[in-house]
């Protein structure tokens, strides 16, 4: 599960606390703030704090005082812009604080986006809990011939229930061990006095890449629109995806206009190179126009069409 029945008590604890304040709050995110949003099997991600709104975006567009314009329609139309032209600082003025539990492999590769300030669980200090990610039988696939760090044709049920099998047992078995190592059991206990526990800091080494581990992770808003532009995208791994999703979600309560020119002109829009921007210009004046004369590779060409909608001209 998510999270334990002491968990879930401190986040209630957390959650009846108020706290006057003469800063901007969005009762949107205000609803779900410290509240679990499950991930995966055991995996979540939930909001800590968060400074800012759609306003503070404008205000630092504008460099004024209070809340500046009152028009909705102007702040909004501004924030498309801002948006469209690929302006960065003022959605640097907003910062959210996540708390994310997620298995290792994500998070190796969540830690390449450097432009935020992470501090994860530490297993030199703590025990890891006995909690591994399984896949769903539908995410069971063999890999791509196409893509090489890509998924292909889900495995037959058979073979997913092997595969199965094996991650589990070899999750189950590493932990044993790992507990042996330690000498110590979940909560810390020690499991036979007569001997000397293995250090933390090493035993922690023999855990396989799906068990879960934590962390904080604080970004400001025009970086964590570069996360998810790339993570919450179809070609990204499932794994990572479905985090990315339910953060799509709370920056939608966030900052709304935000959000929305975010998912106009970044994940539903599409960038098109000085060369395909001519084909479409070439098209547009009735000429026929082929992969073999545009002027692009085949693969170029073939996402060219994707985004036009014209998928008969493919290559």
């Amino acid at each position: 599960m998510p999270v334990s029945a002491e968990q879930r008590s401190e986040i209630e604890q957390t959650r009846n606390e108020t706290t006057p304040t003469r800063r901007a709050t969005v009762p949107a995110l205000e609803e779900i703030l410290y509240e679990p949003l499950p991930v995966l099997d055991h995996g979540f991600v939930r909001v800590i704090d968060y400074m800012g709104d759609d306003n503070a975006v404008v205000q630092a567009a504008r460099v004024s005082y209070g809340k500046g314009t009152k028009k909705v329609s102007e702040d909004a139309g501004l924030i498309k812009y801002l948006m469209r032209h690929w302006h960065s600082t003022p959605f640097e003025m907003c910062e959210i604080k996540f708390h994310v539990k997620l298995p290792i492999f994500v998070a190796r590769q969540w830690i390449r986006h450097r432009t935020a300030n992470v501090n994860e669980y530490s297993a030199r200090y703590s025990i890891m809990d006995k909690e591994f990610y399984l896949p769903q039988r539908d995410q069971m696939a063999v890999q791509s011939t196409q893509n090489r760090q890509g998924r292909g044709q889900t495995l037959s049920d058979k073979e997913s229930d092997r595969v199965m099998q094996l991650l589990k047992q070899d999750s189950e078995r590493v932990y044993d061990h790992y507990q042996e190592m330690l000498n110590e059991d979940e909560k810390g206990n020690v499991i036979d006095v007569n001997r000397e526990g293995f250090a933390r800091e090493l035993a922690r080494m023999n855990l396989t890449l799906n068990y879960y581990t934590q962390w904080y992770w604080k970004v400001d808003l025009h970086n964590l629109m570069n996360f998810l532009r790339l993570r919450a995208d179809a070609h990204a791994q499932y794994e990572i995806r479905v985090y990315a999703d339910a953060m799509i979600d709370v920056l939608s309560r966030w900052c709304p206009h935000t959000f929305a020119a975010f998912n106009e002109y970044r994940m539903g829009g599409a960038q098109i190179s000085t060369t395909g921007l001519t084909i479409v210009q070439r098209m547009l004046k009735g000429e026929k126009v082929t992969q073999a004369d545009s002027g692009l590779g085949k693969r170029e060409w073939n996402e060219l069409m994707d985004d036009l909608g014209l998928e008969n001209l493919k290559a």
